[in-house]
């Protein structure tokens, strides 16, 4: 099963958008493999491009965080929340059809409660100068644990509606 199969790409799309004017977080929807399913992309933040163009910052800050927090989730069936590599939370609700994964939805990009930038990892895994970083962190969304509890819920609660309206086809 494919997540195309529960929605088209445009109705996760607008799923996308409604995650980020909710919650100012970035939001993407991933298939099984960990790859993102659209091209739709609004950053919560600058520091996140800053990272992701850099090779090593795709590769062993985000795309890490993402398969480990995802592992997490399908595991657990459950959503889970936890901090990437840079310090910046993390969401990711497991897409489960008949006891199937088939996918994630995942929002991040925001400071959770009194988190902080790991301005020294990125530096170090990635090469980006100090003085980039420090530029760019300026602006980051904070997110209390309680409203990343909401979005949690929200998302969860889509994801349920989509999956039953899928059953009752």
């Amino acid at each position: 099963m494919q997540l195309t199969d529960l929605l088209p790409i445009e109705k996760w799309i607008d799923f996308e958008k409604e995650i980020v004017a909710k919650s100012g977080m970035d939001a993407n929807i991933f298939g099984t493999d960990g790859i993102r399913i659209t091209n739709f992309k609004a950053w919560a933040n600058r520091l996140c491009p800053t990272i992701k163009a850099e090779p090593k910052g795709q590769s062993f800050i985000c795309a890490v965080a993402h398969m480990n927090i995802a592992t997490m989730a399908k595991n657990q069936g459950r959503p889970v929340v936890e901090e990437c590599d840079a310090g910046l939370a993390k969401l990711v609700v497991p897409i489960i059809v008949d006891d199937q994964f088939v996918g994630a939805v995942g929002a991040c990009g925001a400071l959770l409660d009194d988190g902080e930038v790991n301005d020294f990892m990125i530096n170090k895994t990635t090469g980006i100068k100090e003085e980039t970083i420090t530029e760019v962190v300026d602006g980051i969304p904070n997110v209390t644990s309680g409203s990343i509890n909401e979005l949690k819920d929200f998302i969860v609660t889509k994801i349920d509606a989509i999956v039953e309206a899928y059953r009752r086809r």
